[in-house]
């Protein structure tokens, strides 16, 4: 068994459980805007909502396109049909859900006990694309901060997973050798992709069994319990 010194974390649907948490602030959104002046019901705006959230995120990775635009177009695609397109109003509306996000407590199951193992045994690194001003605060709502030493956020590198420069700037900014590091993440893409191309070892966090693309990671799980196994 490889040894490793340095274990790289996504946070996001790895150990929080944001889509659960997501979800219940736009559920919170969808009655104080008064949503039901349009949308059928709270699944209709959902099912409007998320594709092209994901679809933004997915052209925020690859350098399509800036914060900024993903975070206005993300609402205003949904809020026009209500008469609210503003560029300042749906700011105030991207900043009312990222603030209800950061009080959100559900984490994926066997997150605090996977990291109270692994923080014990080993350097643990928060790596994630998500957003300076809320990540901070989600991780300690969640009970998660105690158990690491470090957040390196796509923001403070200028360059989001899965690009190799981000991960490079990990490796520099906690004195970590490439050999003796490891990254855990939910994301194909983002997080497995990246850390390959990068030439770190990849745990990927695969609960919905889907297929590997290409090569295959150096270690599959479906539940965080299985990495206490393996490392």
């Amino acid at each position: 068994m490889k040894y490793y010194k340095n274990l790289f974390i996504d946070l996001d649907d790895t150990l929080l459980d944001t889509a659960q948490n997501n979800r219940e602030c736009l559920e919170e959104l969808y009655a104080d805007y008064h949503m039901e002046r349009h949308y059928a019901s709270f699944e209709a705006f959902y099912n409007i909502y998320m594709p092209h959230n994901l679809e933004l995120w997915a052209q925020y990775r690859k350098g399509e396109i800036n914060k900024q635009t993903l975070v206005v177009e993300r609402f205003r695609y949904v809020f026009r049909p209500l008469g609210i397109e503003d560029t300042q109003t749906v700011l105030k509306i991207n900043w009312d859900f990222l603030e209800r996000t950061t009080h959100k407590k559900k984490t994926i199951e066997g997150a605090q006990e996977l990291m109270a193992y692994l923080s014990r045994r080993y350097r643990t690194f928060i790596l994630s694309n998500g957003f300076r001003e809320v990540q901070a605060k989600k991780l300690a709502s969640a009970g998660l901060e105690p158990y690491f030493s470090k957040m390196i956020l796509s923001e403070d590198a200028n360059i989001q997973k899965p690009h190799k420069k981000i991960f490079d700037y990990a490796l520099i900014n906690t004195n970590s050798r490439r050999s003796e590091s490891l990254m855990i993440g939910d994301s194909w893409d983002a997080d497995i992709v990246g850390a390959y191309n990068s030439h770190i070892d990849q745990i990927w966090f695969n609960p919905a069994g889907l297929e590997p693309q290409g090569f295959i990671p150096t270690h599959t799980v479906k539940t965080l319990q299985e990495i206490c196994n393996i490392l």
